[in-house]
């Protein structure tokens, strides 16, 4: 079981992956939650698709004064050197980084978002590990469950 690991959660603005309007992180050590980080995100491009906003409810009004991602990561890096690691070069801080596990429902649509909006800003994109409770909840409860949302899944692990 991970112990120390990354909970992260993307929303986007429209179909682009590189879209991003905002992230949720939760940083967990030794199996128990220390720390969390969110921000509203000016997506890249910049508009908004009326499916996505239904979904998460984010509207332009609400990012037009946000910061764009490659700040937004910036302050997440470094708040999770703070958590996890003591290094204070930004090299060093995104090398360890890369080695915590990052853990998100349906971590395909997370993971690619990660990286096209890493190309956007032309960061270079270190190889994060993504766990997929999407699929581990698949494989653990089966049709056990009416359905796999994360809702459904939390409340099936107590």
């Amino acid at each position: 079981m991970l112990r120390d690991f990354i909970a992260i959660d993307f929303e986007t603005a429209n179909q682009e992956p590189s879209s991003v309007c905002s992230v949720g992180v939760v940083m967990v050590r030794d199996g128990q939650v220390v720390d969390s980080f969110y921000s509203l995100i000016q997506p890249e491009p910049n508009y908004y698709n009326y499916w996505c906003q239904r979904v998460h409810g984010i509207s332009q009004d609400d990012t037009e004064d946000a910061p764009v991602f490659s700040k937004v990561w910036q302050q997440l890096e470094e708040r999770i050197a703070e958590v996890y690691f003591s290094c204070q070069e930004l090299d060093d801080i995104r090398y360890q980084i890369a080695t915590l596990p990052f853990v998100a429902h349906n971590a395909r649509f997370d993971e690619g978002c990660l990286k096209a909006v890493f190309k956007v800003y032309q960061m270079d994109y270190p190889d994060y590990r993504f766990y997929d409770t999407l699929t581990a909840s698949r494989r653990q409860f089966g049709q056990s469950l009416p359905n796999h949302q994360l809702h459904t899944v939390a409340a099936a692990c107590g």
